[in-house]
C-alpha cells in the first residue's frame, strides 16, 4: 500500500503493521511527530481503518447542554467559565430555569441532557441526585450524560460515601452515561500545572473504573494543546487504551483542542499556547491507530474547532460529531468559532459533503436513526 509512495521507511513500516493490529506506545510517539508525506500517510491510512471498522457513517446526537451553574471551587488555570460565589455574573440555575431549558431542548427532538457545572462549594451526592430525579421526572425517556470523575470526587467527599455507594445513588436517580471530563492530560507533571486542585491521575482512573464497574459508560476525552508535552499526549491515550481494556466502558474518545484565548493561564502570560492544525490531525490519526476498534468511536468536537476542520478533521481517522449541543457555556466563554448550537441539517450537510452517511445516534452508540435531510 504504500511502497509507492515518498515516505520514510520506519513510516511505512508502522503504518503496514498498523493496518492489522494497535500500533505500540512507541511507534505512537514516532508517529505523533511526523511531517510532510509521512503525515499524509498516517493520515490516510487512519482514514483506511475508519472505513473498515465503522463504515461510512459519520453519527451525532440531538442534545442539549444544560450548564447548571457557573460557580467552582476548583479554578483551573485553562478554564474561563468559572465563578465565585458572590461575582457579579455568576449563576446557579433554579429549578424552573433548568426544566425550561429541558422541555426546550425536547420539543426541538433532544435524546440526551449534558448536565454539566462547576464544583458548588456545598454540592453533594444528594444534591446531584435532586437534579436527575428532576429532569427523569418530567423527561424519563431523555438520557442524561452528567458531571464529571472530579465533581462525583467532591460530592461523595461532603456526603462521606465511597465512590462506588455515589455511582449506585446517582444511577438509581438516572444517570446513564458520565462524561469522562476532568481528564485534560493525564500526567502529573501537567496537572501541576493548569489543575492542581483537580483529582489525581491515579484517582481520576479509579473513579471512571467504578463508574464502568456500575454499568455507567463514559466518554473518553483528552484536552491538549496547553502546558503538556507532545509525549504527553500519547501517555494519555495509553492510559485510557488500558482502561479500556480492562471495563469495556468507554463508548467514544473525545480529543478536545484547547481554546487559549480567554484563559486564565494565557491571561497571565503564558502565550505557547494552542494546538496547530497538524497537531489536531495527528493526534486524531494516531488514536485510530491505537484503538483500532477497542474504542471504534472518535469524536470531533466542532464547537471547539469550528464547522470546517471538523470536516477535515473527519478524514483522519474520526466517525462521530458529537451533538448539536443546544448551548455549551464553557465552550462559549472560551471563544468556540462557530458558536455553540447547531442543527441536523448543518451537521448533516457537513457529512455528505464529504460523500458519507449522516446517522443520528442515542447516548451509548446503541441505537441509530436514520436522517431525512
Amino acid at each position: 500500500m504504500f511502497d509507492k509512495l515518498p515516505i520514510s521507511l520506519k513510516t511505512q513500516k508502522i503504518l503496514e503493521k498498523a493496518l492489522d493490529e494497535q500500533i505500540s506506545y512507541e511507534d505512537a510517539n514516532y508517529l505523533i511527530n511526523v511531517n510532510g508525506s509521512d503525515l499524509f500517510a498516517l493520515i490516510a491510512t487512519a482514514d483506511y481503518l475508519r472505513k473498515e471498522i465503522v463504515g461510512d457513517n459519520v453519527t451525532f446526537i440531538n442534545n442539549c447542554n444544560i450548564n447548571f451553574t457557573n460557580v467552582c471551587t476548583v479554578r483551573c488555570g485553562f478554564c474561563a467559565f468559572a465563578r465565585d460565589l458572590g461575582d457579579d455574573d455568576a449563576y446557579i440555575l433554579t429549578d424552573e430555569e433548568i426544566l425550561e431549558k429541558a422541555s426546550q431542548a425536547v420539543k426541538n427532538g433532544a435524546r440526551e441532557f449534558c448536565l454539566m457545572g462547576g464544583v458548588l462549594p456545598d454540592a453533594d451526592i444528594e444534591y446531584y441526585e435532586d437534579l436527575l430525579k428532576l429532569l427523569k421526572s418530567e423527561f424519563p425517556k431523555v438520557a442524561i450524560h452528567g458531571f464529571s470523575p472530579t465533581m462525583i470526587y467532591d460530592a461523595a467527599l461532603k456526603s462521606e460515601m465511597n465512590i462506588d455507594d455515589s455511582f449506585k445513588a446517582l444511577k438509581k436517580a438516572g444517570l446513564d452515561t458520565l462524561p469522562g471530563t476532568a481528564a485534560e492530560i493525564l500526567t502529573d507533571r501537567s496537572r501541576n500545572l493548569i489543575c492542581p486542585s483537580k483529582v489525581s491521575v491515579s484517582k481520576w482512573i479509579d473513579i471512571v473504573k467504578e463508574s464502568h464497574n456500575n454499568g455507567i459508560p463514559s466518554s473518553a476525552t483528552i484536552m491538549y494543546g496547553h502546558v503538556e508535552k507532545i509525549q504527553e499526549r500519547v501517555e494519555h491515550l495509553d492510559i485510557l487504551r488500558k482502561i479500556q481494556e480492562e471495563t469495556k466502558g468507554f463508548t467514544e474518545l473525545i480529543p478536545m483542542t484547547f481554546m487559549h484565548e480567554y484563559s486564565p493561564i494565557y491571561n497571565a502570560g503564558e502565550r505557547n499556547l494552542g494546538a496547530t492544525g497538524t497537531q489536531d490531525l495527528k493526534l486524531y490519526a494516531v488514536s485510530r491507530l491505537m484503538f483500532r476498534d477497542l474504542i471504534p468511536n472518535i469524536q470531533v468536537s466542532w464547537v471547539k474547532m469550528g464547522f470546517r476542520f471538523a470536516q477535515v478533521s473527519l478524514t483522519a481517522g474520526t466517525n462521530d460529531l458529537g451533538g448539536t449541543l443546544g448551548g455549551d457555556e464553557l465552550s462559549q466563554a472560551s471563544g468556540a468559532p462557530d458558536g455553540v448550537d447547531a442543527s441536523i441539517e448543518q451537521l448533516s450537510n457537513i457529512v455528505k459533503d464529504l460523500g458519507r452517511v449522516p446517522i443520528e445516534r442515542n447516548s451509548k452508540y446503541t441505537e441509530f436513526y436514520p436522517i431525512d435531510y
